[in-house]
């Protein structure tokens, strides 16, 4: 061997010293234990990382569950809530027509009652529930001179007209209503035919 081949060498196994205290200071900083070369320690390594991943995955779940549980049952209690508000207001507004109602009957019992002021008595009570059902978002349907529509009339017959168009509600035998969009009953109509 010549100075040169040894002075290589040195050169070498300074650089592998080298390496090995660097990858050992590597490790000390990271905190990190040196890969494993044998494959099963590696694999053993990885399967406890994964069941690791795999119970806090599964505790995610199970608190995702139980906050979507939780969330479900509030909604729910708020609902009912809304709907026992908005009863006890509709029966709110009833109630002074319930009570019209009852001094009308009082009225009728007495002997000098007349037909006009039962009639009279007859017509406040009407103006209030219908009030009181408007205020609700109820609409009344009552389609007499229009154009038949399906959607929201009733044709019980059709009768042969000469002064109206055809398909035109000649006669409105039923009322029909509508809370908001929605249609609670349809009105029962005559419809005009060519004669």
């Amino acid at each position: 061997m010549t100075a040169q081949d040894t002075g290589n060498e040195h050169d070498t196994e300074m650089t592998e010293e080298e390496t090995a205290a660097e990858s050992e200071v590597n490790e000390e900083e990271t905190g990190e234990e040196p890969v494993s070369d044998d494959p099963v320690e590696a694999l053993e390594t990885a399967l406890d990382a994964a069941r690791l991943e795999a119970v806090e995955a599964r505790e995610d779940m199970l608190r995702m569950q139980a906050d979507m549980e939780n969330l479900r049952k509030r909604l729910m209690r708020e609902h009912e809530k809304s709907r026992r508000r908005t009863l006890e207001r509709f029966m709110s507004d009833l109630l002074p027509i319930r009570d019209s109602m009852e001094r009308g009957l009082e009225a009728a019992e007495d002997s000098a009652a007349t037909v006009e002021a039962l009639r009279e008595g007859k017509q406040l009570i009407m103006k209030m529930l219908t009030k009181a059902m408007g205020d609700h978002g109820l609409q009344t349907i009552d389609p007499a001179g229009e154009a038949f529509d399906p959607e929201k009339h009733e044709a019980m017959t059709m009768l042969p007209s000469e002064e109206h168009d055809e398909n035109t509600v000649i006669e409105v035998l039923e009322k029909g209503y509508q809370l908001h969009d929605r249609l609670i009953r349809p009105a029962k109509v005559v419809v005009s035919r060519k004669p």
